[in-house]
């Protein structure tokens, strides 16, 4: 049992620093901005339509060749159906980037939004 309670206090404070240590570092994230957003008409013969946009990439405060993940959450309306929130990930690299998510001939999407940006190391 007291071997048991070392560890674990050893495993907490290993956590602690690391933890201590990472607060102390800066943390840089691109700026992200949706650009020329679209949803085009139905496409046959599948009848989807497709949500598709440009997000420009700030990264100015990243050190170069910086890129990561970053997620947008879709509200979708669907006419013969519940609403949903749902997310997406991409990956964000300078200056921009095209994504795009296929939806049902009934559906909509009513909001989106940026989430989940992955910061980057920070230029110096």
């Amino acid at each position: 049992m007291h071997r048991s309670c070392v560890a674990w206090f050893l495993a907490v404070s290993i956590g602690f620093i690391d933890m201590t240590q990472a607060a102390g570092q800066q943390v840089c994230r691109p700026t992200l901005a949706f650009k020329d957003v679209q949803l085009s008409e139905m496409q046959p013969p599948t009848l989807v339509r497709k949500w598709t946009a440009t997000v420009s990439v700030d990264a100015s405060s990243c050190a170069a060749n910086s890129s990561g993940y970053f997620e947008i959450v879709f509200s979708r309306l669907k006419e013969n159906g519940v609403d949903l929130e749902f997310r997406e990930q991409f990956i964000w690299l300078p200056p921009s980037v095209k994504v795009g998510v296929v939806f049902w001939a009934d559906e909509a999407v009513a909001r989106y939004w940026f989430d989940n940006i992955a910061p980057c190391p920070c230029a110096r």
